[in-house]
């Protein structure tokens, strides 16, 4: 298999390179936002450029910094993107034209010894055309007036770019009906979507260390710092032979205590993470372990049909284990009742410890959300359920749940059929769903309970 062009999007803080990334990716993964810093983390993303499959990389803004300093680790994080690219875009904004930082960080462009295509974004305004012309003297030949906000300049980009990496468009062709049936006969088209899994939790609970720990390197900044992590970065990994997205999140305070406009969009794309994701790992400080915060969070999860692991991170520092762990195991049966059995995974991201078994709780956890059971198994347990205790009446008519089928999986989701679509009190549809999780096998996973009522052929 041919690897594919990976290309670097660098430049100062605030010029559009998120923005850029978005537009050629077709996504909205990267934030983007009038603040300068926003990104922090190196983000991967998959583009086509004239038909061609390439990787697309984001990085922070080049910033000049002291050692140590989160801006220098930032900076690192974008020279070993630069380190790994096949071509590097660099971006600066056309408004501003060519600053002393731009002069700076061209100079670590050309170092990198890659080939270099220089962009001029936001040239849709007026006073862009001297930042412009004032580009060329960067020495990246000729650079591309762009508007990544608008679209304007994007064919062009993508031009020089086929041309900087030796290749040439591929014509678009009309998919015929039978290239599907050739493809699967191939066996191209059978490839298993990556599981896509959040790590989310309180700010500082270890989420980014987690994340290098799993990847095996330092992908994601880490630091003692609260709020370190911006925005959701996605990377592919393998688990067990299976293909993981892995998405490391900002950590999510209590909305009265978000007051700057930065925080506030990390939190919404954490949020926004835990959406589209399959498997959601809760990551709980053992020196704070489970606060208020952590439940709401996993509420959140739960009430969004994700299926839900909790990690207890930095277990290594814990003195008394036993009873934390007893504490702790009691919280999660009376705080989440509604995914009752939910995997509880004690590890230390620093040593690596307790890796492998987040891995298998994480895969398991997946194998229950998809997990279907057949409607003649569904009614044999139906029939010894209501037997064991019957429905209740509802003014005054018993109400007869005649039988069941499960609609759909992701997260389990049931529907009964009886007399009486309402009536059944909250106590025996958790009574059901109790008897379901325990019959069929299906811990730490929400699941739906709908009911319906039957037509009656002889109401009219």
């Amino acid at each position: 298999m041919t690897k594919r062009p990976i290309i670097a999007i660098v430049g100062r803080p605030n010029v559009g390179k998120s923005t850029l990334y978005n537009r050629l990716t077709n996504t909205r993964d990267a934030l983007v936002s009038d603040l300068p810093g926003l990104t922090r983390d190196r983000r991967e993303g998959e583009a086509k450029i004239g038909g061609h499959l390439v990787t697309l990389v984001d990085t922070a803004g080049l910033e000049e910094a002291t050692k140590g300093s989160i801006q220098a680790r930032m900076r690192a994080q974008s020279e070993a993107a630069l380190a790994a690219a096949d071509l590097i875009l660099f971006v600066i904004d056309a408004r501003d034209g060519i600053t002393a930082s731009d002069q700076v960080f061209a100079r670590i462009a050309r170092n990198a010894g890659k080939p270099v295509i220089a962009v001029a974004n936001k040239s849709e305004s007026r006073k862009a055309a001297d930042g412009f012309y004032d580009t060329y003297t960067l020495g990246f030949g000729d650079p591309v007036a762009i508007s990544a906000e608008h679209g304007e300049g994007i064919g062009d980009l993508e031009r020089d770019v086929l041309s900087a990496l030796g290749l040439k468009a591929i014509p678009k062709r009309k998919k015929s009906r039978d290239d599907n049936a050739e493809d699967e006969a191939d066996g191209e088209v059978l490839v298993e979507r990556p599981i896509r899994v959040a790590i989310v939790g309180r700010p500082n609970a270890g989420k980014s260390t987690l994340v290098n720990a799993l990847l095996g390197e330092e992908r994601m900044i880490t630091g003692p710092e609260p709020g370190l992590t911006r925005d959701s970065v996605a990377t592919d990994t393998v688990w067990r032979g299976r293909g993981i997205r892995l998405f490391d999140t900002a950590g999510l305070r209590k909305k009265a205590k978000i007051h700057e406009k930065s925080e506030q969009l990390s939190a919404s794309d954490a949020v926004r993470a835990i959406r589209f994701a399959e498997v959601v790992v809760v990551l709980v400080d053992a020196e704070r372990p489970l606060e208020q915060q952590e439940l709401i969070i996993a509420e959140m999860v739960a009430t969004e049909g994700r299926a839900l692991v909790v990690a207890v991170n930095k277990w290594d520092l814990v003195e008394d284990k036993n009873k934390l762990l007893a504490d702790i195991r009691e919280t999660v049966a009376t705080k989440l009742s509604q995914v009752q059995g939910v995997a509880l995974v004690t590890l230390s991201a620093r040593s690596g410890r307790g890796l492998d078994r987040l891995q298998e709780a994480v895969l398991a956890a997946h194998e229950v959300w998809n997990r279907r059971i057949s409607t003649n198994k569904l009614n044999q347990w139906l029939e010894g359920a209501l037997q064991r205790h019957a429905a209740p009446a509802a003014k005054g008519r018993r109400i007869k749940i005649r039988y069941m089928t499960q609609a759909s999986a992701r997260p389990p989701t049931f529907i009964a059929f009886s007399s009486q679509s309402g009536g059944l009190p909250q106590s025996y549809i958790k009574y059901l769903v109790n008897s379901l999780r325990q019959a069929f096998d299906l811990p730490g996973t929400p699941i739906r309970f709908q009911m319906r009522q039957t037509h009656n052929p002889f109401v009219d």
